[in-house]
């Protein structure tokens, strides 16, 4: 066992911006559920926004590093601003959460010899380019250990060459406390979320997704009106929205235009952010996570962790979660026939739906719950500068990585 420090661990975890997003509720789930007796948290990122923030049990701002791109002058400015602020505020361990944070703030935490540096790779990269994708593994290669949220990205990683000792694979946490509800007594559940949305009554079909093109919305808008046509009093809610740009009101309002051209009317709402995800899907009749590339989605697991049966595309980390047939149908991704067929059987046989639900709700408690997901991440920084203290080389997952020699 690790010995607890005498004095708190100073600790900084670096986001990108603190919108609705998996990445970014991981992230606040775990500032809030560290030990305070262990660890004195603090946060940064590249814009202070985004409704995630008023969640965040520390009252203190984030730190703030503006930044327009990865390159450039004032890029390398806020690096060093960066470099400095982890001088001043003697931070110990510094854990840069995503892409973003990886590129700009692994080398600068380096620079200013932070004991522990970590990097996180939650997705499979395949939506970046080549020089994307290479700034990264630099970056990373400076780091201590690189921290991936499912078995699909460290297979990936090792396969292109990332050495194995430093990849360490620490699940995506579900908060089951806000699930707790839906759970007991579902049929009982509080449906003033569907009436706020104007759905009636009815099979409920939702998509809980973040709005953008590797998600396939586009299918699921497809496989929705194919049920529409043969189930006239199903309903659909796609709850999320693109991100915060130019680009992304465009993306979302062409969606919104495919739903008209579809005839689905007003049996599909798009419900934007919400915050009352437990609420919505304690109303779902089946969840749908249709996504063409996929990590560890956070949608899937709070998906079975309210008991909704679940239907997801067969691709990245969700056949590694979804066993098909026994805690949730696997589809092929883009294929909304067979999207189609698959929410239409359990919206027609219940029985089959309720124990697929349940099967899944008892897997997520078991393997995903979020006090697994901080524990585990608690006991790697400790690790990691336990070691560094002694001099020692790190080791991930048990394997001793080989000293280092001037």
């Amino acid at each position: 066992m690790v010995q607890l420090h005498r004095q708190r661990v100073r600790l900084l975890e670096m986001a990108t911006i603190f919108a609705i997003g998996g990445t970014e509720r991981q992230l606040v789930e775990l500032a809030n559920g560290l030990d305070p007796e262990r660890f004195d948290t603090r946060l940064a990122c590249f814009h202070r926004t985004g409704p995630l923030l008023s969640q965040l049990k520390d009252q203190r701002p984030p730190a703030e590093f503006k930044i327009n791109s990865l390159f450039g002058k004032e890029t390398l400015r806020q690096q060093l601003k960066l470099a400095g602020f982890l001088d001043e505020q003697r931070i110990e361990v510094f854990h840069a959460q995503g892409f973003y944070p990886n590129v700009f703030g692994v080398p600068a935490a380096r620079f200013a010899r932070v004991p522990v540096v970590i990097a996180s790779i939650r997705d499979l990269g395949d939506r970046r380019s080549r020089m994307q994708q290479l700034a990264q593994r630099v970056a990373c290669s400076l780091a201590d250990a690189v921290v991936v949220n499912a078995e699909v990205v460290q297979r990936q990683l090792v396969g292109e060459g990332w050495p194995a000792k430093k990849i360490r694979v620490i699940h995506n946490g579900v908060e089951l406390s806000r699930f707790s509800s839906s759970m007991r007594d579902r049929a009982a559940s509080d449906a003033a979320a569907r009436r706020a949305l104007h759905l009636p009554e009815g099979p409920l079909v939702v998509v809980v997704s973040r709005l953008g093109p590797a998600k396939g919305i586009e299918p699921f808008i497809d496989a929705a009106a194919l049920v529409a046509a043969r189930l006239p009093n199903a309903r659909f809610a796609i709850v999320g929205d693109a991100e915060p740009s130019e680009a992304g009101k465009v993306y979302r309002a062409a969606l919104e235009a495919r739903a008209r051209r579809s005839g689905l009317g007003d049996r599909l709402v798009f419900t934007g952010f919400r915050l009352d995800i437990p609420q919505l899907l304690a109303q779902a009749s089946v969840a749908v996570i249709p996504s063409l590339s996929e990590a560890t989605s956070n949608a899937l697991l709070e998906s079975m962790a309210s008991g909704a049966s679940v239907v997801a595309t067969n691709v990245g980390g969700n056949p590694d979660v979804v066993e098909d047939g026994l805690s949730g149908l696997l589809v092929p991704p883009a294929n909304p026939d067979a999207l189609a067929r698959s929410i239409h059987r359990l919206l027609e046989w219940p029985e089959e739906a309720a124990r697929l639900g349940e099967a899944g709700r008892e897997l997520v408690h078991r393997r995903f719950s979020m006090e697994q997901m901080v524990r585990s991440t608690e006991q790697l920084y400790l690790d990691l500068l336990s070691q560094s203290k002694r001099g020692q080389p790190v080791r991930i997952g048990g394997q001793r990585e080989p000293a280092l020699h001037p």
